[in-house]
């Protein structure tokens, strides 16, 4: 199918709403904190869980999900699934207690898990495999939109309302969403999957064991977890404590690192694209980015003195290169098999991330609160350092695992 045509519109519009949505969701946090804190009366290790329920909860469903996508199609899936985040939006907005927004937060992370996956199905069944890179990379831009509508017009709307009548709204929009994706989207017209239930999991087994895939999961799986830890909340904390940062200006910085997410997530798709042409393959572009994140996030660790809106805008725009590892992973297997490879590894980010975002919590409750309620700078260094460490492991294990992993072809 040619990239632009009415049918491509009508597949890649809803699909791209529905994940700007969803990474709405996923990022409003760093910006509401200080009213989460102060309206629930809750400490760092507290909002550091309540935020990260999104991550669990989108983790639980990802492998049922993969099986869902190969099976029904992914307009059906998504469009059920996100009268999910319709409730859970609803539940987040009219809580009193920290129980009920966790409640309200788990359906929001359940109801938008398959916002992406569902696009990555699609495109797939639609789109001709070499431009799978591009394509995800537009898709990956709509999410960066939404991270970049969840910095400044978020404190804009907080003027008008608080964050209950923010997420009664989001609740409309997500609902909406639902609507669009069901009524706009086409079906594609494909033989129907006659695999059994044990023939499903086993394929699930398979993408587990394959070389290729225990090569870049755990780079890939660590590098994204901590983009999203970060990026979703501790990093208007941050920007606060170790920056002196007031609300509009962590505001203003969040916004400018959502852009450069944008940018990064476009830059890299046609990179990939481009660079395939000249024999370098995907991965290798992917692990390069993600080599150079690691290094920019070591730059925020230790707080070295270099500009903070800088770092964290290299930050936004470096930790895009992840995702491209999704098409490169979808290209080594069946087109029955895809839905299952990218909520596989979607599954193990998604673990990590929450993971990851609740233990740096807990790690900067450890240095205790101030008076102000800001957090020390030891409990950021230990936090963030710990991230970053486990992202070297990782890409060590790549660089290690292809004299380990039997019949792997490398692919760099």
């Amino acid at each position: 199918m040619p990239l632009f045509n009415f049918t491509a519109f009508r597949v890649f519009f809803p699909f791209a709403f529905g994940y700007f949505l969803s990474y709405l969701f996923r990022v409003v946090n760093a910006v509401i904190a200080p009213d989460l804190a102060a309206d629930l009366d809750i400490g760092p290790s507290q909002l550091g869980l309540l935020t990260s329920t999104y991550f669990i909860a989108f983790a639980s469903s990802q492998l049922p999900l993969g099986i869902f996508l190969d099976r029904f199609g992914p307009r059906i899936v998504e469009s059920f699934l996100l009268l999910f985040a319709v409730l859970g939006a609803y539940i987040f907005s009219t809580s009193q207690t920290l129980t009920g927004v966790i409640i309200g937060r788990a359906f929001i992370g359940f109801g938008v898990s398959a916002c992406l996956m569902a696009a990555f199905k699609s495109y797939v069944l639609f789109f001709p495999e070499k431009a799978w890179p591009r394509v995800n990379g537009f898709q990956m831009a709509a999410g960066g939109l939404g991270a970049l509508c969840a910095t400044t017009p978020v404190e804009w709307m907080l003027k008008l309302t608080d964050w209950r009548g923010l997420f009664a709204v989001l609740a409309v929009i997500s609902l909406c969403a639902a609507l669009g994706i069901f009524l706009i989207v086409p079906e594609k017209k494909t033989s129907p999957l006659r695999e059994s239930f044990s023939s499903q999991i086993d394929g699930i087994r398979k993408i587990f064991k394959s070389p290729h895939f225990l090569r870049i999961a755990p780079l890939v799986t660590l590098s994204q977890a901590g983009f999203l830890s970060l990026q979703g909340l501790w990093s208007g904390p941050w920007l606060r404590d170790r920056a002196g940062m007031s609300r509009p200006e962590i505001a203003d910085v969040l916004f400018w690192t959502a852009f450069a997410t944008i940018c990064g997530y476009i830059f890299f798709g046609l990179m990939a694209e481009a660079l395939s042409k000249k024999g370098f393959s995907v991965i290798s572009t992917a692990v390069t980015g993600m080599t150079l994140f690691i290094g920019v996030q070591a730059l925020i660790t230790f707080n070295t003195g270099f500009p903070a809106s800088a770092l964290w805008i290299l930050f936004g725009f470096f930790g895009t290169s992840g995702i491209l590892s999704y098409s490169a992973l979808s290209s080594h297997f069946p087109k029955t098999l895809s839905g299952r490879v990218t909520t596989s590894i979607n599954l193990l980010v998604f673990i990590a991330a929450f993971i990851l975002q609740w233990a740096i919590g807990a790690i900067i409750h450890l240095w205790g609160t101030g008076p102000a309620g800001n957090y020390h700078p030891s409990g950021y260094l230990a936090g963030f350092l710990m991230v970053s460490c486990l992202q070297v492991a990782g890409l060590c294990w790549f660089w290690c695992s292809g004299k380990i992993l039997p019949n792997q072809k490398p692919p760099c």
